[in-house]
């Protein structure tokens, strides 16, 4: 769940600090008071895109951060830990930062991660519905997508879509050995010459760089000699100014006192070590001298066998070391070209074997969506009817897709229906649902969905759009039911709705100085009563204002099935 959100420069907010807890927590303030910014702050903290525009006036960067509890979250938890980024206390936190040149920066847990990355733990914390996702819903990948979500098909979907993908490049081989046929021959020729001139040349893995520093050596062998007698007087052959020389010099000196002063063993066995060391030393490069000038005609066999291997590797436009590759990639071709009745039966064969995965599986999904969609049709329609749409009906239309054809998705061609009003056939949502019916039917599909998954946090920006009076309170009563198992946040303008929170904050916007401001407010239970009284009367509160506003937060924090206390005045007041 979210814990806190910071929030600094940004849009009219200057500074902002948020402390939420489990629940249904509503956010209200008249229109324009910058209720939306903070679902946009947390959506930054998540990994949308942001851009040096959002920065308040006068601030060179915004920055948000937003705290998670993920201990009762297991999927984000194990994302954490595969991705190295887990903290030992539980917490998460998502910070991000937009600065004047619109650079955006991203930290998880106070290491730096790509904004992408963000983006997909944000997606296992939170689901934020905004007015763009109702619109959504009008779209059929939309409506396949929730499909798949709350019938717990979308693992068997996967399934076929990578089975999709295996037979469109078996397919896709298959179609392309055909169109060699026209020119398999002259082909067939060209690599009999390449893969005979390869084998010829019969190149090694890792050869050209082992030729180079032979080649090399030899060239300098000259320098190298003078280098390698210069080494061996100085080491061991010069009588007076030899390295072993002095060292034996300095062995005999301290043996001499050794008797008088028995601490000097170390040393002298040191010095007896350096000695064979030396010697040692010595013993290699008389060896290398030795081989230097073997073979002088070696340099010449190096020259030719670079140019042979430089000049291949050219010819097929690839480096010297990935002609062993190419050798092997030829010859594979070639043998396929040589039997290509054989080749072109098994991969006709091993495409059609995919295929009939492909089909058996899409079937499979078919048969699982339409059981899916009898499930999701009648747990709808009930939330519909709870919502101010009774009578409504919704079902979901699976056909196939045109011409038969199955794509990465499956077979399918899915389309949700709706009957808004009784008597009335359902029809394509995209053509029958308003605006304020969106919204409630987003919300009867969320309560079905985040019923088994989803997010452990909700957001919703202005769920109530387009409905009023009981419709309105219905609407709060579903979200505090869905706050049983998820925490939900949600901005909204009705007093029905805000009366169900378990926790309200109020969205100000304040001009001083010259310059206009956000504040964030957490109410007390009498604060509660003035902002339902305020969105219930507009600018004129009256005592009864107050009044019925202190009935409608009694009756919401009443529990279901008693009548909520009354003053002598007949007034509500809070349980």
């Amino acid at each position: 769940m979210l814990r806190e959100l910071h929030i600094r420069d940004l849009a009219v907010i200057e500074s902002v600090a948020v402390d939420l807890d489990p629940g249904f927590t509503t956010l209200t303030g008249e229109t324009g008071a910058g209720k939306s910014i903070l679902i946009d702050a947390l959506a930054l903290a998540l990994g949308e895109r942001g851009d040096a525009q959002a920065i308040r006036s006068g601030a060179e960067r915004l920055e948000v951060s937003a705290t998670f509890d993920t201990d009762d979250n297991p999927a984000a938890s194990l994302w954490l830990t595969e991705n190295e980024l887990c903290e030992e206390s539980g917490d998460c936190v998502l910070r991000r930062v937009v600065g004047s040149d619109s650079r955006s920066r991203a930290w998880i847990n106070g290491r730096p991660v790509p904004v992408q990355t963000l983006r997909e733990l944000g997606a296992l914390l939170v689901d934020i519905c905004g007015q763009q996702d109702y619109q959504s819903l009008r779209h059929k990948r939309t409506q396949r997508e929730v499909l798949d979500s709350t019938g717990d098909t979308r693992g068997l979907r996967d399934a076929v879509r990578d089975a999709w993908r295996s037979w469109k490049s078996a397919e896709q081989d298959y179609r392309q050995l055909l169109t060699l046929e026209q020119d398999r021959e002259s082909r067939r020729e060209l690599l009999a010459f390449q893969v005979s001139e390869l084998l010829a040349l019969n190149p090694r893995q890792g050869e050209y760089a082992e030729i180079e520093l032979e080649h090399r050596a030899l060239h300098h062998r000259a320098q190298i000699a003078s280098a390698l007698h210069t080494a061996l007087g100085r080491a061991y052959e010069d009588d007076n100014g030899s390295a072993q020389a002095a060292v034996a010099s300095a062995r005999q000196a301290l043996n001499e006192v050794l008797d008088f002063d028995p601490g000097l063993a170390t040393a002298l066995q040191l010095l007896t070590e350096a000695d064979i060391q030396i010697r040692e030393a010595a013993d290699l490069i008389r060896q290398r001298i030795d081989t230097l000038d073997q073979d002088p005609a070696r340099e010449n066999e190096l020259d030719d066998r670079l140019a042979a291997l430089q000049e291949t590797a050219r010819k097929h436009r690839v480096t010297a070391d990935e002609l062993p590759a190419l050798q092997v990639r030829l010859s594979a071709e070639l043998e396929q070209l040589g039997n290509y009745a054989e080749s072109c039966s098994r991969l006709e064969n091993q495409a059609a074997e995919k295929r009939r995965m492909l089909d058996q599986l899409a079937a499979e999904l078919t048969a699982q969506r339409k059981k899916a969609a009898a499930n999701l049709a009648r747990d709808i329609t009930q939330n519909m009817a709870s919502l101010g749409m009774s009578g409504g009906r919704f079902e979901v239309r699976i056909r196939p897709l045109a011409d038969a054809a199955t794509g990465p998705d499956g077979a399918d061609d899915i389309e949700f229906l709706v009957s808004a009003n009784p008597g009335q056939p359902p029809a394509p949502m995209s053509r029958v649902a308003s605006g304020g019916e969106l919204s409630r039917l987003n919300l009867a599909i969320q309560v079905v969905a985040t019923a088994v998954h989803g997010a452990p946090t909700l957001i919703f920006d202005e769920v109530d759009a387009g409905v009023g009076g009981a419709v309105a309170e219905i609407v709060g009563r579903r979200l505090r039911e869905l706050s049983r198992n998820r925490q939900v946040l949600c901005v909204t303008h009705l007093p029905q709705v805000a009366a169900q929170a378990s926790q309200h904050f109020t969205v100000r916007k304040q001009a001083a100085r010259g310059k206009t401001s956000t504040t964030v407010q957490k109410l007390a239970a009498t604060e509660r009563v003035e902002e339902t009284a305020r969105m219930l009367g507009g600018l004129q509160i009256t005592a009864q204002t107050r009044a019925h506003a202190e009935e409608m937060l009694a009756a919401a924090a009443t529990p279901a099935g008693k009548k909520p206390a009354r003053t002598a005045g007949g007034t509500g007041t809070r349980a």
